[in-house]
């Protein structure tokens, strides 16, 4: 050594010999329920909860414990976000896990976030639902072509009668293909190959049996065969081949106002349509049935579909009746279905969102009867300037599509008994006043189906004002 050393305060190597305080370093971002940078210092125990500690908790986790309705939920918060008893007494003060989450729950106010918006799980296929709504008219021009070349008027009866079998047949095949659905397309496809053919069948029989047979039989036969594959069609929703079938029907009734085709076209162009349409039809089955089947599936019973094949021929006598003296506004009610296809879903997205938007059963009982009065209105109003163009009665014509509507309503949501029923007995009683030319049958449509109207929209007011068929 050079020389002695000074132990005189003040001088240098004091600095190295003292003892030194922790000099204060910039703070660093530590989780939460860490312990601080002393981790050596003595701690005294605590006589309370930290309040300083736990409002910053508070703060950190305001967003989550907001939303919160029980302290329970903010425990398990904290449980998950990892948060050991030790740490909770050593940090906070707290006893225990519960304790702490009370303590949270107090001090965030309560915040109740509305849901992010989710796409509408009702939407229509409006091009879809306009393309049904054609296909169901356009059959009419198969008639329009052909009239020349038979007796229409002593043969229509035949035709009605197998209309109606196909229809009451065609309505209740949907329905069950639609439940075959649920378990497999397999399944679907092969109810529909063994029920398409079986219902143009009866309807040919019925048609055969009502005129005593003669060449009507075979018209009766090709428009039933018509109907089943066009059903399957639509069922399997294949309706842009459908109407790629109808293309020569198409082009050989859109040439008449300009050009006589002639006999042997009349009566090929109806002809050609029909074969498309059943290869269509192969087509389409025998894809279906090429799907992989399900084994264990529950099979539906036939009972099932019955209301709805007793629908289907109720809206089949309601309409004949209508068009006895409109026909022109059998056709408007036709297309008219596309339409009332696409307002069947708008009311079940409404009232998926009415659901969303009200808090007692009350409110949405109220909002659901302003979206079905809504739906029904915008159904009737573009029906009015129609009847005024045809000419036909607007009361009959509005009354009747009021009541087909809300009972396919019904049928939506699986109240297909009360729709049957009603509509069933509004056909007969129109019916029969019109039959035995009771006083006012000139009326007797318009008021069955406004006294159905009635039913029907009280029915679906007392099953569809409650939230659960739309949960």
């Amino acid at each position: 050594m050079s020389g002695p050393i000074s132990l005189e305060p003040g001088d240098a190597e004091q600095d190295t010999l003292a003892l030194r305080l922790a000099e204060p370093r910039p703070p660093r971002r530590r989780p939460r329920w860490a312990l601080d940078d002393a981790t050596l210092a003595i701690r005294l125990p605590r006589t309370g909860p930290d309040e300083e500690a736990v409002s910053e908790l508070a703060a950190e986790l305001a967003d989550r414990v907001g939303p919160a309705v029980h302290p329970y939920e903010v425990a398990a918060l904290l449980e998950a976000e990892g948060l050991s008893a030790a740490l909770i007494k050593e940090r906070y003060g707290h006893p225990n896990l519960f304790s702490l989450a009370a303590a949270l729950y107090e001090r965030v106010p309560r915040t109740f976030p509305q849901p992010a918006p989710v796409p509408d799980p009702w939407r229509p296929d409006t091009v879809r639902c306009l393309l049904r709504g054609l296909l169901f008219a356009l059959p009419g021009l198969a008639y329009l072509l052909t009239a020349p070349l038979w007796n229409a008027g002593e043969n229509a009866p035949a035709l009605i009668v197998a209309g109606l079998a196909s229809w009451a047949w065609g309505q209740a095949l949907g329905h069950r293909a639609h439940l075959r659905m649920a378990t497999g397309r397999h399944e679907a496809g092969r109810t529909l190959l063994i029920g398409a053919p079986s219902g143009a069948v009866l309807a040919t029989t019925a048609a055969a049996l009502s005129v005593g047979g003669g060449p009507v039989t075979l018209v009766a036969a090709a428009q039933s065969a018509y109907l089943a594959a066009a059903g399957v069609l639509l069922v399997l929703a294949r309706e842009r081949l459908l109407l790629a079938a109808l293309t020569p029907l198409i082009a050989g009734a859109a040439v008449l106002p300009w050009w006589e085709p002639g006999p042997v076209l009349r009566a090929t162009l109806p002809l050609l349509a029909l074969l498309a349409t059943l290869a269509v039809t192969g087509h389409v089955l025998r894809a279906a049935l090429a799907a992989e089947p399900v084994t264990g599936g529950t099979r539906p019973r036939p009972l099932w579909s019955l209301p709805y094949g007793l629908f289907g021929l109720a809206a089949g006598l309601l309409v004949l009746l209508e068009g006895r003296h409109e026909p022109y506004a059998v056709i408007v009610l036709t297309v008219s279905m596309g339409p009332a296809e696409w307002l069947l879903y708008r009311y079940r997205g409404l009232s998926v969102a009415a659901l969303r938007a009200t808090a007692t059963p009350a409110a949405f009982l109220l909002r659901s009867a302003g979206i079905l009065g809504l739906c029904l209105l915008g159904y009737l109003l573009p029906l009015l300037p129609a009847a005024w163009l045809t000419g036909a009665e607007p009361a009959a014509l509005l009354l009747l599509a009021a009541a087909l509507w809300t009972a396919l309503l019904l049928q939506a949501f699986g109240a297909a008994w009360s729709s049957a029923v009603i509509t069933l007995t509004a056909a007969a009683c129109a019916g029969t006043a019109t039959v035995l030319h009771l006083p006012g049958n000139g009326l007797a449509l318009a008021a069955s189906c406004g006294a159905a109207t009635l039913c029907l929209v009280a029915c679906a007011l007392g099953l569809l004002g409650r939230p659960a068929p739309h949960a």
